[in-house]
C-alpha cells in the first residue's frame, strides 16, 4: 500500500467475510465493547492511517487503536528497528524476579530510563506493569502506602480510570463501568471542568460554586467533611477521555493544583490516552500549571508504567509486584522506539498543527446537529445535540472509509496517528462531510 496515493474505500459493510469472522467469534467470546463489525485484515499491508479488512476495504482508521497504536499501522522508522530484533523464546518472562540483557536494543530498563528523561522533573522512578488501569491500580497504591492510614481518595466526574477493581472504584463516566462490583471505600468525586474557558466568576460546571472556592478547597477547608491528611490522593485525566474529550480551563487545574500543593496531597496525572505526544506536548498535564506527583501511563507505551518521585514509592521488596510488570521483551522494545520515534520525527509539534488543522476544518463544514468541535493536540472531538446523532455519525463515517470512536455520552472523538500528514486530514474531513450528508 502506498501511502502517497492510499484512498478510503468501502465496497460494503460489513462484508460477508467480516460478519462471518465476527460471528465464530462470538460463539465463545464473552460480551465485550466492540464499536462495529471492523475485521483488520492483519496479513493484509496496511501504512500510515490506512488499513484493510477481511473483505478488501480499505479504511482510514482515525482512532489510532484507542491511541494504543500512536503510530499508526507499520511506521518504517519503528520497524527498521525491530527488524534487528531476533526473536527469543520467552519474549516475556518474570521480569521482577530476573533482570535481562537487551545488548544494543532496548528493552525494560531502556524504557524506564527513557520515561524518567521524557517526564517531568522530580519523576525519577518507574514501576512497570501490563496495562493502563494496573499503572492506575499501582499509582493509587503507591499513594495509599506513602500516606500512611490515610483512607481516601478523590476522583472527578466522567472519569474512566480502567476496568479492574480499584481502578473501576474511581470511575465515574458509565454507571455499567462498575454497577454491582465491590469499590474501594472512601472514593469521593468532585465536578470536572466542562468549559474549557471557564474561571471561578463565570464557571457553570458546579466546580467554582458561585463563585466561591473551589469544591476541592471546600472539601479540605477548615470546616470542610474531610481531613486532608487522611487523603492518600486527588487522581485527574488532563483531557478526559471516555467521558468525552473535556478539556478542561486552565482555573479548574490551576486550582487543583494550588491545593494540592497547599495540603501535600499526591496528584496522580492519569496520561494513558493524554500521554506520549498525543496532545503535542509529552503528557497532557504538561499544558498546564500541575506538577503531578505521580503518572500512569498506559496504551501507546505498550505497556503499563506508574512512573512518580522516587519518595513515594515503598521501600519494602515485594510490595509492589508482578511477574510480566518488566519481563515483555517486544513490548518494552516498542514502547521505547515509539518514544524514540516520537522525538526524532518532531511528531509533537505535527500533533499541534495536524489536531489544529483538523478541528478548525471540522467546524467549517456544515454538519447537522453539531454543538462543538474542540481539541488538544491530536485530540479531537465533535460534540453533537443527542446521542443518536452521535452514533448515527460514527456509522455513516465508517460507511465513507473513516474509522472514529464514540465517548461520553454524544462525543465522536478521532485520533489519528502522530504522524498523520495534511492529505490524510483532508480525507477525513470529506468523510465526514459526506457522512452529514447522507
Amino acid at each position: 500500500m502506498d501511502r502517497d496515493s492510499a484512498e478510503p474505500s468501502v465496497d460494503q459493510f460489513p462484508g460477508t467475510r467480516a460478519r462471518e469472522r465476527v460471528a465464530h467469534h462470538h460463539e465463545v467470546a464473552a460480551p465485550a465493547t466492540h464499536v462495529y463489525d471492523f475485521v483488520w485484515d492483519v496479513t493484509a499491508d496496511a501504512r500510515g492511517p490506512y488499513c484493510r479488512d477481511v473483505d478488501g476495504n480499505v479504511l482510514l482508521d482515525f482512532t489510532s487503536h484507542v491511541a494504543g497504536a500512536p503510530l499508526g499501522y507499520n511506521n518504517p522508522h519503528l520497524l527498521d528497528r525491530l527488524d534487528e530484533f531476533d526473536v527469543v523464546d520467552p519474549t516475556k518472562f518474570a521480569g521482577q524476579d530476573f533482570y535481562a540483557s537487551t545488548g544494543d536494543l532496548p528493552g525494560p530498563t531502556e524504557l524506564m530510563h527513557r520515561l524518567v528523561d521524557v517526564s517531568p522533573d522530580g519523576l525519577d522512578t518507574v514501576f512497570l506493569s501490563n496495562s493502563g488501569a494496573e499503572a492506575v491500580e499501582n499509582a493509587i497504591k503507591v499513594c495509599y502506602d506513602y500516606r500512611d492510614g490515610a483512607k481516601y481518595g478523590l476522583t472527578f466526574e466522567g472519569a474512566f480510570h480502567g476496568r479492574t477493581l480499584g481502578a473501576l472504584s474511581l470511575n465515574r463516566s458509565k454507571a455499567v463501568h462498575r454497577r454491582d462490583f465491590p469499590e474501594i471505600a472512601g472514593v469521593t468525586s468532585l465536578p470536572y471542568c466542562d468549559d474549557r474557558t471557564c474561571d471561578p466568576s463565570s464557571c457553570r460546571c458546579g466546580y467554582f460554586p458561585d463563585g466561591e472556592p473551589s469544591q476541592l478547597q471546600r472539601k479540605l477547608d477548615d470546616g470542610g467533611n474531610v481531613d486532608p491528611d487522611e487523603v492518600a490522593y486527588v487522581i485527574l485525566e488532563p483531557v478526559q477521555g471516555e467521558g468525552g474529550y473535556r478539556i478542561p480551563s486552565e482555573a479548574f487545574v490551576d486550582d487543583v493544583a494550588a491545593v494540592c500543593s497547599e495540603y501535600d496531597v499526591p496528584l496522580i496525572a492519569d496520561e494513558i490516552q493524554s500521554g506520549v505526544g498525543r496532545t503535542g506536548e509529552w503528557w497532557g498535564s504538561d499544558h498546564y500549571s500541575i506538577e503531578p506527583d505521580v503518572l500512569a501511563v498506559g496504551k501507546g507505551l505498550r505497556v503499563g508504567a506508574t512512573v512518580g518521585r522516587a519518595e513515594l514509592f515503598p521501600d519494602e521488596e515485594g510490595r509492589l509486584s508482578s511477574t510480566w510488570g518488566s519481563g515483555d521483551l517486544l513490548s518494552s522494545l516498542v514502547g521505547t522506539l515509539t518514544i524514540d520515534v516520537v522525538e526524532d520525527r518532531d511528531l509533537r509539534d505535527n500533533a499541534v498543527q495536524r489536531g489544529d488543522e483538523l478541528a478548525d476544518q471540522l467546524a467549517e463544514i456544515p454538519l447537522d446537529g453539531r454543538t462543538d468541535v474542540r481539541n488538544l493536540g491530536l485530540m479531537v472531538a465533535v460534540e453533537f445535540e443527542t446521542k443518536a446523532r452521535r452514533d448515527e455519525m460514527v456509522d455513516q463515517c465508517l460507511q465513507e472509509g473513516l474509522l472514529t470512536l464514540a465517548c461520553g455520552h454524544r462525543t465522536v472523538r478521532l485520533l489519528p496517528p502522530l504522524d498523520v500528514r495534511e492529505r490524510e486530514i483532508r480525507q477525513a474531513v470529506d468523510a465526514v462531510r459526506l457522512a452529514g450528508s447522507r
